[in-house]
C-alpha cells in the first residue's frame, strides 16, 4: 500500500498540473455574460469610432473589470508576459481615451486583442 501511494501521488499530481497548464482554451471562454474580453474590446472600439469618449472611458473601465475576472482563471495557464502586456495596454488605453487620441486608442485595443489571442498558446 505504501509503495502504491509513493508512486501514485506524484503521478496524479503531475497529471493535474499538466491539465491546469493546458486548460487555457477552456478557461478563456466566457462563463457568464460579463466576462467576454473580445466583446468588451469591440464595445470600446465602437465607442471610439462614434467619438463617444465618455462612454469609451466607461467601457474601458468595464474592460479592466472584465480582465480582472478572467485573469484569475487563466493566470496558471497563461504566460506572465501576455498578462502583464494586457494590463499595460489597458492603462495606456485609458490615457489615450483621456487625451481623446483615436490612433493610440486603436493601437492599444488591437494590441490588447493580440495579447488575448496569444494568451496560452
Amino acid at each position: 500500500m505504501r509503495r502504491f501511494l509513493v508512486i501514485s501521488i506524484p503521478i496524479v499530481s503531475i497529471a493535474l498540473f499538466i491539465l491546469i497548464m493546458l486548460s487555457d482554451s477552456v478557461l478563456k471562454k466566457p462563463l457568464t455574460n460579463n466576462d467576454n474580453i473580445p466583446e468588451a474590446i469591440e464595445l470600446v472600439i465602437n465607442d471610439i469610432d462614434n467619438g463617444d469618449w465618455t462612454r469609451a472611458e466607461s467601457n474601458a473601465t468595464k474592460l479592466h473589470d472584465t480582465w480582472d475576472k478572467v485573469v484569475r482563471r487563466v493566470q496558471f495557464s497563461g504566460e506572465k508576459d501576455e498578462i502583464d502586456g494586457f494590463y499595460k495596454n489597458i492603462a495606456r488605453l485609458r490615457g489615450a481615451i483621456a487625451a481623446k487620441d483615436k490612433s493610440n486608442a486603436y493601437m492599444e485595443l488591437y494590441e490588447a486583442y493580440e495579447h488575448w489571442e496569444n494568451l496560452g498558446r
